[in-house]
């Protein structure tokens, strides 16, 4: 995400929160920087911890309250994979993607393949949906950890 990006999702949060009477404490703002800055799934705790180095007066609660309302917003995902940890991640209605997740790792790798999204369009057509969104998650074992497990076999 660039800059410019950045900086417009965090005007729209502000807004957001405006709209909703809501007090856009620095702390607040701080954990919204932060989240709009860095890219990937994080835990609550990864990303606490990432804020920690920001600030270390932000409360954990706090920065649990904002990611709910960064979700609330339409700005944040909640993503569940099969460890049962929930992830954020920053929701782009420009850019879809789905996952590839290691059950051994946990290494989480986007992918964005067009023939996907066609073949869910298609699919949705064929039955008479409308789709709203999806998740779209594969589950198997990353190259090293299929490596690891080979060398514990030999």
């Amino acid at each position: 995400m660039t800059a410019k990006q950045r900086d417009a999702c965090l005007a729209d949060f502000l807004e957001f929160m405006n709209r909703k009477g809501l007090n856009t404490t620095s702390q607040r703002r701080i954990i919204a920087e932060a989240f709009f800055e860095l890219p990937g799934h994080h835990s609550l705790e990864e990303f606490y911890q990432h804020i920690l180095q920001r600030d270390p007066g932000i409360g954990q609660t706090t920065v649990y309250r904002t990611l709910k309302l960064l979700c609330d917003a339409g700005m944040a995902m909640e993503i569940h994979f099969s460890d049962g940890i929930t992830r954020y991640e920053v929701a782009r209605p420009d850019s879809h993607h789905d996952h590839l997740v290691c059950l051994q790792c946990g290494k989480i790798v986007e992918i964005c393949d067009p023939r996907i999204e066609k073949l869910q369009r298609e699919l949705a057509e064929k039955y008479g949906f409308k789709l709203r969104g999806h998740v779209h998650n594969l589950y198997g074992l990353c190259e090293a950890c299929r490596a690891e497990a080979a060398q514990k076999d030999s």
